[in-house]
């Protein structure tokens, strides 16, 4: 008979929470196969923590976004935004869907040259290109979106020493509504500033105003906030065409639509709030389609979608390392999973789950990760089920940032798996190791003896 772990009793507030319609009380799902392969047996082989990505829901999501914007309006281009995940194996899976590639370095502008993607099918944005970065996407004929005035004269220098016109538009922001504004990057449209960047380009002669671009912000759940953005845009088009008698030839309306996390403070559950491909397909056709664009010129739409095409094919794996009790009473369990593998938690309620059946049994708990810091809080409060050490776990949601912003703090970063949409897995990104991680030192030859 197997011996039952002794806890001693405490003090439990109750929490029933909200009854379904028969009565019962919400029970959290386990979760034991991810793509029809088992969580115990992938940990087993690939190690535990494991970072997991579902190809088939990759490619289904982008199939589902592309066909919410193309069956509303008639030239439509998705560019994979590169800092979302830049692993190889996900930016070729997008490319081979049809998705151009944004970047907003060197580093990835070179990482998207390297993946096989033609030159003329990346889109630089940011506010940091070099001289270097900028000569090079000139004579590539890639296409340049210039985030401010001293970036603007580079590109005339660029121009002349290139002897080709940059392929350019502008980066935009502008009041939508919403808060905070994201007024860092580009130029604004409300204080005229942007149409002075149009005039300076025009009048220079020595730069192919190609299109005009917006990031409006992140994680955008109003979807009227995009439409007032595209509109705005719209007339900058208009208005180009009117004074200059030149045509803009494409949109790009950037990012941030919502994926279906919880944010910290949310009342309602990211899956109830989040608008879907088609809301955010509504507002932003319906604004172009509607502007005084005339019909014969309606720009190619570009869209820079990350999160929302990528967070639902994530998972990240993981095993209980203890279970203790506060100073406090409340329950907290240790995880080999911390903030170092986990950065959205800093703004994300992750959904998550034990792996297998546990007790149907919940208490609000901690879920901490494994580093000597006191800020490696995965959930600060959670009604979770008991588990014991050794029992494991999947956090959904993790795909969109987790695999860049990314840290190397106290633990090896794992293995990152891709399962394909045959079922079969496939390691990605290899687990770090100690020969990896000292390859880039240099120790003086003073200090080649550690003298003890």
């Amino acid at each position: 008979m197997e011996k039952r772990t002794f806890e001693p009793p405490v003090i439990k507030r109750l929490n029933a929470g909200m009854p379904s319609k028969f009565g019962m009380t919400p029970r959290i799902e386990p979760m034991p196969e991810v793509e029809g392969l088992k969580v115990s047996e992938l940990l087993k082989e690939f190690g535990s923590p494991l970072y997991v990505l579902s190809e088939r829901t990759l490619r289904n999501t982008y199939r589902d976004a592309y066909q919410a914007f193309s069956t509303r309006y008639p030239k439509v281009q998705l560019a994979w935004s590169y800092k979302t995940n830049y692993l190889a194996a996900v930016c070729n899976a997008f490319h081979q869907e049809g998705a151009w590639a944004e970047v907003v370095s060197g580093f990835e502008y070179h990482k998207a040259l390297k993946n096989g993607v033609p030159p003329q099918y990346i889109i630089f944005n940011g506010p940091s290109k070099t001289y270097e970065d900028l000569l090079l996407a000139t004579r590539n004929g890639s296409l340049i979106h210039i985030d401010h005035f001293d970036e603007l004269y580079m590109l005339l220098e660029v121009s002349d020493e290139a002897g080709t016109k940059p392929k350019v538009a502008i980066r935009v922001n502008m009041d939508t509504g919403i808060y905070p504004r994201w007024d860092r990057f580009g130029f604004n449209y409300d204080n005229g500033e942007a149409w002075e960047a149009i005039n300076r380009i025009m009048l220079s002669g020595k730069m192919d105003l190609a299109g005009l671009h917006t990031h409006i912000g992140t994680y955008i759940l109003t979807p009227q906030a995009y439409r007032i953005a595209a509109s705005k845009l719209a007339d900058l088009a208009v208005n180009t065409e009117r004074k200059y008698g030149h045509v803009i030839r494409y949109i790009d309306m950037g990012g941030g639509f919502a994926s279906k996390n919880t944010l910290k403070g949310a009342y309602v559950p990211g899956t109830d709030s989040a608008p879907s491909f088609d809301d955010y397909a509504d507002a932003i056709t319906g604004a172009l389609v509607n502007s005084a664009i005339k019909p014969e010129h309606l720009p190619l739409l570009i869209l820079e979608t990350g999160r929302a095409l990528i967070d639902d094919a994530g998972y990240l794996l993981g095993t209980v390392i203890a279970n203790k009790r506060l100073a406090s009473g409340r329950r907290a369990l240790i995880t080999d999973v911390g903030v170092n593998l986990l950065f959205t938690s800093f703004w994300y309620e992750h959904q998550i789950v034990p792996a297998e059946n546990s007790s149907q049994h919940t208490e609000d708990t901690t879920i901490y990760g494994p580093l000597c810091m006191n800020i490696d809080v995965l959930r600060a409060a959670i009604d979770f089920p008991l588990l014991k050490k050794g029992d494991t776990f999947v956090i959904k949601r993790i795909g969109a940032y987790n695999m860049t912003q990314w840290l190397q703090f106290i633990e090896y970063r794992p293995n990152v798996l891709m399962i394909d949409t045959d079922g079969k897995p496939h390691i990605i990104r290899k687990r770090e190791d100690l020969d990896y991680m000292t390859r880039q030192e240099v120790l003086p030859e003073h200090l080649k003896n550690a003298g003890l």
